[in-house]
């Protein structure tokens, strides 16, 4: 690949950017689109846009940039919450890192490295890009000590920006839990795997094993229903069938509301009908059919809808929090304690999961994903395949005319490999949002940060190692096979594959900020509905921010910074683009679009300054072989204690920071407590205890719930708004079968009415 090529990927890829961000700033002064690109201030906000037609609508402009860029950490923080500050901690980092690596490595190390050998230059636009890696670097040469020293200054940099952001996180990690407003999850643990008595529910069990046992700090506690598709559509079959029999009760017209009108269904009057409350209060006193059946046969009915899993409140967050670390019982599989998710970040379709499961589960989807990596092989060699023209010729001798002409060989090997893996690429994080599900997550984001690390972890393995490795799926087995040769081949293979590298952060680094920007997806959607279906989109369908995919990108561009960083460094004017691009763009996102539901308190921090680690250490690694491989004892035995010395750099952090991000402090927690007891808001607080983790049982939601927004089940990329009342209820009522579950609910209530109405 030559330097033409480059510049035919970069032309493209700054072409389709400023189209984008032209039509994006053009698009969102529209009224018609207020729902797309100003979701989050709509659901917020409450803002509206019916601005009078005037023609400064259809002129770009850079107002939402200069918006962006002036809002300060603090304004992010009270909107979008600590989550979207520590993603955008990530951006300034690499930004702070890689433009010293940048201002170190171009002026000095890519001179050295186009000089290195004894040879004519050609022109610019015709000279190979290998002429300014370091395998245009001589064997033995004395310049060498100059990669070392960039080497160097970009660990000891890192590591300085790393330690300060890692304390700075932390303290507003510790900020964000001892909060003025009590967080309802540190009085709250999650009790699984419950033992099954034949003489009580496993209701009468928690309460009397807490009572015994916590007796001083138990306060009350609130049970797990069965709440999987399967089971609702199960659930709701056996309603039609009870409520079928309990219309035909004569004690049924004590019940019902008197209603004159006709129904438009059967003819018959709608007396048969009972409106269900929205109101959770309403819905917990709502035994009034209890003389429909008798109380034993409704007694083993909640009894076969409760699963072996409990909130247990306490009075004190340290009780609650001694409680879920001390080990219940002396068998370890029964009675299981975790301190309980925030509500809105329940994920309650898990929690009904036998928790004798949950390492079934675990293996299971570590070896789909697994398959899924060793799956991917195939198009990550065809990829490779089309960035080699004198094999791609071979393979196909029909295409040997075309790719002769200069612009096509451009296009080819410049843009189409990036694109084509990046158009692959896009199934990953959707099967991994799936895998995560399946091992049995208990709160959203521990999904999201679970399929957060797959997707890190195949980008890593698929797009790194594989494309480094070898074109072909046989020769990287042969590597893997002999992992003693891995740094040596790492060191010849990295230089040779930089420039795809190079196109690969054109690709899917500008281009994919430019149309998370643009909201295509969301765009169509909007016209379709306003433009076929003539009707308004859904009030209620908010976005949420896919951590899972933007930063696994974030932190494999910063691996590519680190490793290419001496051995090419053409590839940090491009990052260096890419992340202040990105700078700008999830800043808008963040205040205007995205919807922050739930909130994990900044724990994707440990995974990218673990992530950031590796990138230093396999720099360093790649690095020492180079430097072997060109004769250089100096910079070698220089390279050694730079890899130990960064080792102890995270053993440190690991040792000073990482507990925080684990576990809260007793210390906190007693102060938090006895600040509730002076200011009195101790009895405020059970009393939000009793309704925050309430579950709408299957019975009584299908009704009341039946026009209620719902929560994705297998994505995030849209999920709808926690219920106003502080219901959450399961996942997959998105998809169809929740229409399936409306109708039999309605179904059985017109069979109902129908045989109320016959003669007898």
């Amino acid at each position: 690949m030559n330097v033409a090529a480059l510049f035919t990927s970069a032309g493209i890829n700054i072409a389709l950017c400023v189209i984008l961000l032209s039509l994006y700033s053009i698009l969102r002064k529209q009224p018609g689109n207020v729902k797309v690109y100003f979701g989050r201030r709509l659901a917020q906000e409450c803002i509206g846009r019916n601005d009078p037609f005037c023609f400064d609508r259809l002129i770009p402009s850079a107002s939402w940039i200069v918006k962006a860029w002036a809002t300060s950490e603090d304004e992010i923080l009270s909107v979008a919450g600590l989550d979207a500050v520590v993603f955008l901690r990530i951006v300034v980092f690499s930004i702070r890192i890689f433009s010293i690596a940048s201002l170190f490595c171009i002026f000095l190390v890519l001179p050295l490295n186009y000089y290195g050998k004894d040879m004519v230059h050609t022109d610019i636009h015709a000279e190979s890009l290998d002429v300014f890696t370091i395998t245009n670097v001589k064997e033995g040469s004395k310049w060498l000590w100059a990669h070392c020293l960039a080497l160097y200054v970009i660990t000891l940099s890192a590591c300085v920006l790393l330690y300060s952001e890692y304390k700075s996180i932390a303290r507003m990690r510790l900020a964000h839990i001892t909060k003025d407003k009590a967080s309802l999850s540190h009085f709250t643990i999650l009790v699984r795997s419950i033992p099954r008595s034949s003489e009580e529910s496993y209701s009468d069990c928690v309460k009397r094993f807490f009572t015994d046992y916590h007796a001083s700090s138990y306060l009350s506690h609130q049970m797990v229903c069965r709440s999987g598709t399967v089971q609702k559509l199960m659930t709701d079959a056996e309603n039609m069938y009870k409520k079928i029999a309990m219309y035909k009760s004569p004690s049924l017209n004590q019940i019902c509301e008197p209603c004159f009108s006709r129904c438009s269904f059967c003819g018959g009057t709608t007396n048969s009908f009972k409106k269900l409350s929205d109101d959770p209060e309403r819905v917990e006193e709502k035994p009034n059919l209890d003389h429909l059946t008798s109380k034993d046969h409704l007694n083993s009915d909640n009894g076969e809808k409760e699963c072996a899993a409990a909130f247990v409140f306490f009075k004190t967050r340290y009780a609650a929090f001694v409680a879920s670390q001390v080990l219940q019982s002396s068998n370890p599989m029964l009675w299981v304690t975790n301190l309980a998710p925030e509500p809105h970040d329940v994920y309650w379709s898990n929690l009904w999961i036998p928790y004798k499961q949950l390492w079934i589960r675990k293996i299971a989807s570590l070896l789909a994903a697994t398959v899924f990596m060793l799956f991917f092989l195939v198009p990550v060699t065809f990829v490779q395949g089309l960035s080699q023209l004198d094999k791609l010729q071979k393979l196909f001798p029909i295409l040997k005319g075309l790719l002769k002409k200069r612009y096509m060989s451009s296009l080819v090997t410049g843009y189409l490999p990036s694109v084509v893996l990046m158009l692959f690429l896009y199934t990953v994080p959707p099967t991994m949002m799936i895998l995560s599900a399946v091992e049995g997550t208990i709160s959203r984001s521990c999904r999201k940060k679970s399929a957060c690390c797959k997707v890190l972890y195949f980008t890593i393995w698929n797009v790194f190692f594989v494309s480094v490795l070898s074109g072909s799926a046989i020769d990287t087995i042969n590597a893997i096979s002999s992992p003693k040769d891995i740094p040596t081949q790492l060191a010849t293979a990295v230089p040779r594959r930089a420039t795809f590298f190079i196109t690969y952060v054109l690709t899917s680094g500008w281009a994919s900020l430019s149309s998370e920007v643009i909201q295509l997806f969301a765009l169509l959607c909007n016209l379709f509905y306003r433009f076929v279906l003539w009707k308004e989109g859904p009030s209620d369908f908010t976005l949420s921010f896919p951590y899972h995919t933007e930063v696994p990108k974030l932190l494999y561009f910063g691996l590519l910074g680190f490793t290419c960083s001496i051995l090419a460094p053409l590839i940090l004017p491009f990052l260096l683009l890419y992340f202040f691009l990105g700078y700008i763009v999830y800043r808008n996102q963040f205040l205007n679009v995205y919807v922050t539901k739930y909130e994990s308190g900044g724990q994707i921090w440990p995974v990218v300054h673990n992530t950031t680690i590796f990138s230093l250490v396999l720099s360093q690694v790649i690095a020492l072989g180079v430097f072997g491989l060109k004769h250089s004892p100096v910079a070698s035995g220089f390279t050694i204690p730079l890899v130990i010395l960064t080792l102890l750099f995270n053993e440190y952090c690991r040792q000073r920071f990482y507990p925080i991000f684990k576990s809260i402090s007793a210390q906190d927690l007693i102060e938090m407590d006895r600040r509730d007891e002076v200011c009195g808001r101790t009895e405020e607080i059970y009393d939000q205890l009793h309704t925050a983790y309430y579950q709408v049982s299957l019975m009584s939601s299908d009704v009341s719930k039946a026009e209620g927004p719902s929560n994705s089940g297998t994505t995030d990329s849209y999920e709808a708004p926690a219920s106003k009342s502080g219901l959450a209820n399961p996942t997959f009522e998105t998809v169809p079968l929740s229409g399936l579950r409306q109708a039999i609910t309605w179904l059985s209530m017109l069979t109902a009415s129908q045989q109320k109405n016959q003669p007898k």
